[in-house]
């Protein structure tokens, strides 16, 4: 049976002394408790760095703290302008021209989100081409995030693709973003369908922008926050309007990877995992809504919504109705619970309310009977780890609370605290 020290060593170096903390703070009778959780676990650390690693995503929302994102891509495609929108200070812009080159060395300027770098085109030709590229170059290695940026108008071409092969070979987190979309029009669909084949890539991968008139700089933001969770807290420190979709990202991520837990041959409401990914998950969105928390009162928070007992509860009343399979009805409850235990994190860091038990009980039925109907295609067929990973996130994301939590705040009741 792996120990907790065992176990403390697979999750990443710098939140193991936080895990360690946690530990030692939790009263000898919950130390207890969870040193029989382990029991339930396989002998060998197989299974377990399996969920772990499902878990890590919130773990570097918890943590994380990359912060500097750089915009590189082919001269003349706007990289400057969309540089623009984004920093803060107006001291700080970029020079903007219709001249490919304008920009020769990086610029590097706060965005109130994090250190945004402007590059040089990285496709240029010749002496001073070269010198350019090896600027944007160096830029995208120092850099936590790549926000890699071409031209609607001029298209995807060879140079292009190599130039994306070679800025994805660096392994950063990145985005590809299809500026000047506005200047296609009608062909817009067309442009972006062909943009995305020629850099094997899916359409959704491609974000059209006009970065000239602001056009779908929100969907850039979020889009960042999607694929790179350490950068969700900067994001939501410094955009308060974008909150709720930030933690909804965050809240989705966890919700899928407890319905993968749920599918282990573990008692799923009283295992350390489940335990471990929504006490990250109230972390994240503490530093989403800039709320100070520990990893102690993170936990404290999680027994005290009382999700756990509810689960089990839930899971006992509607197995007694046949119907649905074992394990599809586990992964849909550990999913909903989750989901509720976020929300009621928002409720919590924004009001200093706490959800009544019957509001809870009520949202964590109805999204149960949500993703149950959702995940109906699946039959009693048990399918594999990822499949049900992405249906229960994109179940999440087609949703109405993906946009706007109005029916979560409608259905809710606090206790004043």
């Amino acid at each position: 049976m792996p120990t907790f020290d065992d176990l403390i060593k697979e999750f990443p170096e710098k939140t193991q002394g936080q895990l360690r903390t946690t530990w030692d703070s939790l009263p000898a009778p919950a130390q207890e408790e969870l040193r029989k959780s382990l029991g339930y676990l396989p002998k060998d650390l197989t299974m377990w760095r399996m969920l772990l690693g499902l878990s890590l995503t919130q773990f570097k929302i918890a943590f994380g703290d990359k912060q500097k994102v750089a915009i590189v891509g082919p001269a003349n495609v706007g990289k400057s302008t969309l540089y623009n929108q984004l920093i803060r200070a107006k001291d700080d812009k970029a020079e903007v021209s219709a001249l490919p080159g304008t920009t020769r060395v990086n610029q590097e300027a706060d965005s109130g989100l994090f250190a945004l770098v402007d590059t040089p085109g990285a496709d240029a030709v010749g002496e001073v081409g070269e010198a350019e590229k090896a600027h944007a170059l160096a830029a995208a290695r120092e850099a936590d995030f790549l926000i890699i940026t071409f031209d609607a108008v001029q298209g995807v071409k060879r140079t292009e693709q190599e130039l994306f092969d070679e800025l994805n070979a660096l392994g950063k987190p990145f985005i590809v973003v299809l500026n000047k979309i506005d200047l296609v029009r009608r062909e817009a669909d067309k442009v972006i369908e062909r943009s995305a084949a020629n850099l094997r890539l899916q359409p959704e991968q491609v974000i059209p922008v006009a970065a000239k008139d602001g056009k779908n700089l929100d969907r850039v933001l979020m889009a960042i926050a999607k694929t790179e969770p350490e950068i969700v807290a900067a994001l939501g420190k410094a955009l308060p309007e974008y909150r709720w979709r930030l933690a909804w990202a965050a809240i989705t991520g966890a919700a899928s990877t407890t319905a993968v837990i749920a599918l282990t041959p573990l008692p799923i409401f009283d295992v350390v995992p489940l335990l471990a990914v929504q006490s990250s998950l109230i972390l994240g969105i503490a530093r989403i809504y800039n709320y100070k928390i520990t990893p102690e009162r993170a936990k404290e928070l999680v027994v005290t919504f009382g999700l756990g007992f509810l689960g089990r509860t839930l899971f006992q009343e509607l197995s007694k109705l046949g119907g649905p399979p074992g394990w599809l009805l586990s992964a849909a409850i550990a999913s909903s619970t989750t989901v509720v235990m976020g929300y009621a994190a928002i409720v919590w860091f924004e009001r200093g309310e706490k959800l009544t038990g019957e509001s809870t009980k009520r949202i964590t039925k109805q999204l149960t009977d949500y993703l149950l109907d959702s995940l109906k295609n699946f039959g009693k067929k048990k399918p594999g780890k990822k499949s049900l990973q992405e249906s229960i996130a994109q179940s999440l994301e087609n949703s109405p609370l993906a946009s706007n939590r109005e029916m979560l705040d409608k259905e809710a009741e606090t206790d004043k605290s």
